[in-house]
């Protein structure tokens, strides 16, 4: 259990099962498939970016959306396709030029590759990074590389584990230079030869730096993280751990913070639960989950009254308590990856009167014929500034599942070349059909 077990099954979950996103582009639910099966996929749709403040001219295009899925089993899976989308009214050009104007635009082509299941000792993901956290997640905490509208980079990461080294390596963007991190943690009772109970006590240094480079120019910055982990609590299906940590800014005098908490897992056949509860500290502009789920926004405009990038902005010194919860439940517990109800929420109140508030829910009903998705992200609640995004989905599958209607609808933001956001939204109906049920 744990987070590489989250970070595997999440990611590979969110490049097919209903998903639904602040971006029109998110991904799209698939069927269950067979190890060694294929599924093809064809979406046909109308997209509708509209102002939301009632300035400036809104946009159609009819999207079409190819897909084409590969199930190797646990060890292996590929997923292509993206949509393009042809103009019917409203700007310049018949296919949407920001969908395709930059080297890392090319990266919305691989909506998934997967190599290695979470138990084997070399795993590689790419494609679109969507609710992603590194290890710890004091870092890089409920990231999404596609929240800018107009940048679609393929992200990857690494994960390895050599004697009692575990390593993780990851980038939000192959083809450019924007956000790259690592965290490599060390299992301190294996290094000590109690091998019999592995990852009961951990050590884990973390560093991450944005380059700034790709998808917009923005102040690059760089942060590290210490944390220790100690399980105090097993049972079958079953372990609870508490945590402490410091991190920093190098290069930033007096920029700092720490973090002491608590967690749990369960897994059960049909359900899987993370919990996690956190007292931080934050001083001289430093916070925990700095690289958050709102970052492809706030590294151009920081939520709140300033109007400054989120490395420039000031940030005042105080306490936070975060509290998270994942769950994974299936009624039937046949094992597979997908799973009638996906929850995730986050919420961290700050001392000095700020709310942070992250959460999404995927459900599949009617014998999984009606899939529904919500998503709500709230940042900076109680200040000036406030800034909310949110959308939802819904698949409805008809004629023995082969042909599926689908909406979807939700608030945007789009980066300008000032580094203000532009408020829009948007909306899109249409249908699809695939292989395979």
């Amino acid at each position: 259990m744990g987070c590489r077990r989250w970070v595997m099954l999440c990611l590979w979950l969110l490049a097919g099962e209903a998903s639904a996103s602040s971006d029109p582009e998110a991904a799209t639910p698939a069927p269950p498939t067979r190890a060694g099966s294929a599924l093809l996929r064809m979406e046909v749709a109308t997209l509708a970016l509209l102002p939301r403040e009632g300035t400036g001219a809104g946009e159609g295009f009819a999207q079409v959306e190819p897909t084409l899925i590969l199930d190797g089993g646990p060890e292996w899976g590929l997923k292509l396709g993206a949509p393009v989308r042809l103009r019917w009214w409203g700007g310049a050009g018949s296919v949407r030029r920001e969908d395709w104007d930059s080297p890392s635009d090319w990266g919305q082509l691989v909506r998934g590759l997967k190599l290695g299941s979470d138990t084997a000792p070399v795993g590689v993901w790419l494609g679109a990074l969507e609710d992603y956290s590194l290890l710890s997640a004091h870092l890089v905490r409920r990231y999404s590389n596609r929240l800018n509208p107009d940048y679609h980079p393929a992200g990857g990461f690494l994960t390895g584990t050599v004697g009692p080294l575990y390593m993780e390596a990851f980038a939000s963007d192959v083809l450019g230079a924007r956000l790259m991190g690592a965290e490599l943690a060390l299992d301190v009772g294996r290094l000590l030869g109690r091998a019999r109970e592995p990852g009961r006590y951990t050590l884990a240094l973390s560093a991450v730096h944005d380059w700034g480079r790709a998808g917009g120019s923005a102040p690059p910055l760089t942060l590290a993280h210490l944390d220790g982990t100690a399980v105090v609590l097993v049972r079958s299906g079953f372990e609870a751990h508490l945590l402490a940590g410091w991190g920093g800014r190098p290069g930033a005098g007096g920029a700092w913070g720490a973090v002491v908490g608590m967690g749990a897992d369960a897994l059960t056949p049909t359900q899987e639960v993370s919990l996690r509860l956190e007292v931080r500290r934050q001083h001289g502009g430093f916070r925990q989950g700095f690289f958050g789920p709102d970052y492809e926004l706030a590294r151009f405009h920081a939520a709140g009254p300033e109007g400054v990038p989120l490395a420039d902005a000031a940030f005042p010194d105080g306490y936070s308590l975060l509290g998270e919860v994942r769950t994974g439940w299936d009624a039937v517990g046949y094992g597979g990856l997908q799973r009638h109800l996906m929850l995730s929420l986050s919420v961290e109140a700050f001392s000095w009167g700020r709310v942070d508030v992250d959460g999404r829910v995927a459900m599949q009903l009617f014998a999984r014929a009606l899939e529904v998705a919500v998503k709500g992200l709230g940042v900076g609640l109680g200040q000036p500034g406030t800034r909310y995004l949110g959308a939802a989905e819904a698949r409805w599958r008809v004629l023995a599942g082969k042909l599926y209607v689908m909406g979807t609808g939700g608030t945007l933001l789009f980066p300008e070349a000032d580094g203000t956001l532009r408020p829009g939204a948007f909306v899109s109906l249409g249908l699809g059909v695939d292989s395979a049920r």
